[in-house]
């Protein structure tokens, strides 16, 4: 069959990686790609915010298959007019993808359904969440209520970070003028994914991420500086409790308020010593997470995501390798913040050779044959070994193969996973 896959990221270059590999895939397209993407695929110059073109492109070119990468266009109801066209398409619909469309939707379920998860407040007025930040005082958490590109979260560990961030929502830095504040939660994050065809559920594998913009985990949240799969802190014990008391319940309460959730359902949570709590819910593949996922399955993506929209996932298991997979986040100076485009990167085919080394590109355009920085996160160095260090080792030396003296990463991705390795 022929499938289109939406975005530009360093996910859907993963995800068109695995998807391309697959016997049932017989052309893939991508819109709009990148031009990493450009090597295994076919990018198409096509504006995912026009749902009618998407539409008019999926008959024009005998789209038997939709795969949305990224969060924006599920919470702006892609699915929904592509099922209405009849076109079969992998994420969920409008209703439930305010599972991440809206963290206060997120958060009143979990006060319906009992799913554990950091005791809150859901603000529409700043002085009203002021008053609350006065209440509890810090540390707490603030969350902008919308999608804010991983950007939206302040942890404050002081009153006047806390009642900076509360001004920053209600001034629309980030969109919607609505924030939740949450009690602050100690313990080590985790992310779990799982396939739902709206009724059954497919756990696949953990990562970690590294959200900090820089080593020791310091400096503002980003979209992801680097992750690792799998997360030796997510035990088969804690798993199963997360599926049972966070994620499954999530399902059931979707399928309750008649509109199912048929996608991947990406966890947060916080292992606490009261045991697993949900930070957050994604309605996507992570980015990173999805870098590391795909070098790691064994199984073919697109049976997978077929089964899903054809309510089959009981039918179906998912296989892993046991390699550990590791990836590194190249990002332009002065990411999170302000960028230089433009700068030329070097020697990406030499890192790219590299024995169990692939690059998913991000933010990068060409012009006249090479390859430009024209974003924050640019480029996905991902790298998988039969431990922690030796996929590290070989991550890193790749991105020293790499010449972009206009780029930075973190040089500490995976250290608590490096440190379990190393003690055990």
């Amino acid at each position: 069959m022929n499938i289109l896959l939406i975005g530009s990221g360093g996910r859907e270059h993963a995800l068109a990686w695995a998807i391309s590999a697959s016997p049932l895939c017989d052309r893939l397209f991508v819109a709009p790609g990148n031009p990493g993407i450009a090597q295994i695929a076919r990018n198409v110059d096509l504006k995912v915010t026009d749902h009618a073109a998407v539409i008019a492109f999926c008959r024009d070119e005998n789209i038997g298959f939709v795969v949305v990468g990224p969060e924006a266009p599920l919470v702006a109801g892609l699915a929904d007019d592509l099922a209405t066209a009849g076109i079969k398409c992998f994420g969920p619909t409008k209703f439930p993808a305010q599972l991440e469309g809206s963290k206060g939707f997120t958060k009143d379920i979990c006060a319906k359904y009992n799913i554990p998860t950091a005791a809150y407040g859901r603000f529409r007025d700043k002085a009203a969440a002021l008053a609350y930040l006065d209440a509890h005082g810090a540390p707490i958490v603030i969350k902008a209520d919308g999608l804010a590109a991983g950007k939206g979260v302040t942890v404050a560990m002081d009153m006047n970070t806390a009642r900076a961030a509360v001004e920053d929502i209600f001034a629309a830095k980030f969109g919607s003028a609505e924030c939740v504040i949450e009690e602050f939660l100690e313990g080590e994050e985790a992310s779990f994914f799982v396939l739902t065809d709206g009724r059954n559920a497919l756990p696949l594998a953990t990562a970690q991420d590294h959200k900090r913009v820089g080593d020791g985990d310091s400096g503002p949240n980003t979209g992801g500086m680097g992750a690792y799969s799998p997360a030796p802190c997510m035990t088969p014990a804690l798993c199963t409790e997360a599926l049972e008391t966070i994620v499954k319940p999530t399902i059931r309460a979707l399928r309750d308020m008649e509109h199912p959730y048929v996608g991947v359902l990406f966890a947060g949570l916080i292992l606490t010593k009261n045991g697993p709590k949900l930070i957050e819910y994604n309605c996507r593949f992570g980015d990173p997470e999805a870098q590391v996922l795909m070098m790691r399955l064994k199984d073919d993506l697109v049976t997978l995501l077929l089964a899903c929209c054809d309510g089959a996932l009981d039918k179906l298991s998912v296989r892993w390798l046991d390699d550990v997979a590791l990836t590194v986040v190249m990002c332009a100076k002065g990411y999170p913040g302000d960028v230089m485009k433009g700068s030329e990167i070097r020697g990406l085919e030499g890192a790219s050779a590299m024995e169990g080394v692939e690059i998913f590109h991000a933010g990068t355009t060409t012009k006249d044959g090479r390859i430009i920085a024209n974003g924050g996160r640019v480029l996905n160095i991902t790298a998988r070994g039969a431990t922690v260090r030796e996929a590290r080792d070989r991550a890193y030396a790749a991105v020293d193969r790499i010449d972009w003296p206009e780029g930075f990463c973190r040089r500490d991705i995976a250290w608590r996973a490096l440190a379990r390795e190393e003690n055990r």
